[in-house]
């Protein structure tokens, strides 16, 4: 069953989502050559307690593990679940990824976006982080009430096809509200008119993750972070998006967003 949030609901998610949305634009704008990847975290950390909400993934269990960061940072190869380090310092034309999910009154906004810190150091790099922003657009779009969630999968796949990139297909998109992750899983790839059906009220999480090269997925030893097979760069970006009458409506733009 997926859930469809009432409108008091919808309001309780603005609220996490905006937050959500301001910690992550702002570890972006701290995002440097020498900062530490743990500096970021603890930097979210310091954010959404000032913003009076709490990290969804400190930690978050799965299994016998469990997440022991505020945030989410993966660095070039690292496709998702990366965890902020000391001994992890960002170099000029880092291909980095920071994936913010807050937790407030029982309520979760998630969000991510992949930059390049600094001058990139190809224009391969370059290319990958534009277009899996521009593939999110696409899979956003396709968000419409009496669609499906295929439709979404569809228009990031041929999105991404049409620039040669790797899909991911070990993660996935999902709903988002109560929960980190709940009903549907939304795949980056997939077929038109498939799935279950989009209706008002779903809030849902589109997430492509994508490589320059091979799509395929191997773990660290940490039991999270997820690293390109053959380690080419990957990137990574996210909103939350609530379905209306009208079409997608994305909760997670922060306000002073130009």
């Amino acid at each position: 069953m997926i859930p469809i949030k009432s409108d008091s609901e919808i309001s309780q998610m603005r609220t996490v989502c905006q937050m959500a949305a301001t910690v992550l634009d702002e570890m972006v704008q701290a995002t440097d050559v020498g900062v530490t990847t743990y500096d970021l975290d603890q930097l979210g950390k310091k954010l959404m307690q000032e913003q009076g909400c709490a990290s969804a993934c400190y930690n978050y269990k799965n299994g016998s593990k469990i997440f022991p960061a505020h945030t989410c940072i993966s660095v070039n190869e690292e496709i998702v679940h990366g965890i902020g380090r000391i001994e992890k310092t960002l170099e000029e034309g880092d291909v980095i990824t920071l994936d913010v999910c807050c937790l407030h009154e029982g309520w979760v906004g998630d969000n991510a976006r992949t930059i390049i810190v600094g001058q990139p150091r190809s224009e391969e790099d370059a290319y990958l982080v534009e277009h899996t922003r521009k593939a999110l657009d696409a899979g956003i779009a396709a968000a419409r009430p009496n669609k499906r969630v295929g439709d979404i999968s569809y228009a990031i796949q041929q999105y991404l096809d049409r620039q040669k990139l790797g899909i991911i297909r070990d993660f996935v998109g999902h709903g988002v509200g109560h929960s980190m992750h709940e009903e549907p899983q939304i795949p980056n790839f997939g077929r038109r008119n498939t799935g279950p059906k989009l209706r008002a009220g779903m809030t849902l999480a589109i997430e492509p993750m994508v490589a320059l090269g091979s799509p395929q997925v191997d773990m660290l030893e940490d039991g999270w972070t997820a690293v390109t097979r053959d380690r080419s760069s990957a990137a990574h970006s996210e909103h939350t998006v609530l379905i209306t009458e009208s079409g997608p409506e994305i909760l997670t733009v922060p306000k002073n967003h130009k």
